[in-house]
């Protein structure tokens, strides 16, 4: 980490006045639901196997355990190999939906004030709870065989521009909010939980607040409306002036996000897993930008057509926020469980100019790296020279690229660096 660094975080136009206060709209699963089966090693059904909302499909079995569920009933018409949200190709079970919504329970509801701590660790496992903030990582990993654990941090910043996914299950669930939180500190053997929130926020603080008021050991923490201060090393900072070097898990910390929380708190009361998403369907590039619960598998462009359209012939699809997220090929991606954005904008056309050397993107890096000396060495094939400069510790937050004047990709660069490294 560089010695001599800027702010590392910046207050952006968020947008978010866009979905933030309109209605949650429902979109109905079409004839063909395409479930994303990243990394699954055990596929679970075959082509003409009838299947229940609820049936698990799939399953990951490599480092983790993650299973899959469907979101319908209907056949299984096989296994095809499509575009993720990641910008990535992956395998994905195609189920022809037979419109009944038959659901039928995986797993039976559990009693987080009876269940041990290892009986609910295995029940988060089995109920295929992933981070629900984009990133999808099982979230039992952090809670198996935990220990030195002071607090749990639930994470409602969400702080990229357009996204109110979470801020809108939130407000809806506050009280399965307070569940999730209480078991997951329970889980964790954690003193005291903190849930940390925008000071912007002023209408759902005093809400929160009051949920959890009867609890001491959980209290409500504002930050300010600044990115990326929903990174989990740059919010450990901005509450607790601490680091660490790989996990918060070293400093006495564990920290999800608060739609996380809420689905392990529906799937431990109702014996549900997760088939269904709210998220953030906004940008200049759609003509009504909302909040949407949608199923997962449910494509992209069945979204858009069920919200009205494109705003303009050509626009640019990202899978997740503009910052964070991954500009895609086809708008055939369809939401995953982790899946909580797709950002529509106008294409920005304007060319990029030789760099300015104007240090910007050094200052503002939240990782504490020199991304424009990355995209030079990797230009350069420089594979000694990334290593030096650290590019494994970027978080492909998208900082650099939005601060360059000479609106160099900066990003781009560095996360191509990252993958040289990791060829290496």
């Amino acid at each position: 980490m560089s010695i001599l660094i800027g702010p590392m975080k910046l207050h952006l136009n968020g947008h978010k006045e866009l979905t933030s206060h309109g209605e949650v709209k429902e979109i109905k699963a079409g004839k063909l639901v395409y479930i994303p089966i990243v990394a699954c090693t055990e596929v679970c059904v075959k082509k003409g196997d009838y299947v229940n909302a609820g049936t698990m499909i799939a399953k990951r079995n490599d480092h983790f355990e993650v299973p899959i569920f469907s979101s319908v009933s209907g056949v299984v018409k096989g296994i095809e190999d499509r575009l993720h949200t990641s910008g990535n190709q992956a395998e994905h079970v195609v189920i022809e939906n037979d419109f009944k919504d038959t659901f039928v329970r995986p797993f039976e509801p559990i009693d987080p004030d009876k269940a041990s701590k290892e009986d609910l660790v295995e029940f988060m496992k089995n109920a295929g709870i992933v981070g629900c903030g984009g990133a999808g990582f099982p979230t039992y990993i952090k809670y198996r065989g935990a220990k030195g654990i002071d607090t749990v941090l639930i994470n409602a910043v969400e702080c990229e521009p357009y996204i109110t996914a979470d801020f809108r299950i939130v407000d809806d669930k506050l009280e399965l909010l307070v569940l999730g939180t209480r078991t997951m500190q329970k889980m964790a053997g954690a003193k005291e939980a903190i849930v940390a929130i925008k000071e912007t926020k002023k209408d759902l603080i005093p809400r929160i607040e009051e949920a959890f008021s009867r609890y001491e050991n959980i209290k409500v923490v504002t930050v300010p409306d600044q990115y990326p201060l929903g990174w989990e090393r740059t919010l450990i900072f901005e509450i607790f002036k601490n680091r660490y070097d790989k996990l918060p898990s070293e400093i006495g910390i564990i920290v999800n996000n608060a739609t996380t929380a809420i689905v392990f708190a529906e799937a431990m009361t109702l014996g549900r897993p997760i088939m269904e998403k709210i998220c953030t369907i906004s940008g200049d590039g759609i003509k009504n930008p909302s909040n949407v619960r949608v199923p997962v598998g449910v494509t992209i462009a069945e979204i858009v057509e069920s919200l009205g359209g494109y705003a303009k012939d050509e626009v640019t699809v990202i899978g997740g926020g503009p910052m964070m997220g991954k500009a895609l090929t086809s708008d055939e991606a369809s939401i995953q469980n982790a899946s909580n954005a797709i950002t529509i904008v106008l294409p920005d056309h304007e060319e990029a100019i030789a760099c300015l050397r104007c240090g910007r993107c050094n200052d503002h890096c939240p990782a504490g790296i020199m991304p424009v000396r990355i995209n030079d060495a990797e230009k350069a094939g420089n594979i000694e020279l990334i290593t030096d400069l650290r590019a494994d510790q970027c978080i492909e937050c998208g900082m650099c690229t939005y601060v360059c004047p000479s609106k160099i990709e900066v990003t781009e660069g560095v996360r191509r660096a990252k993958a040289m490294l990791l060829n290496k």
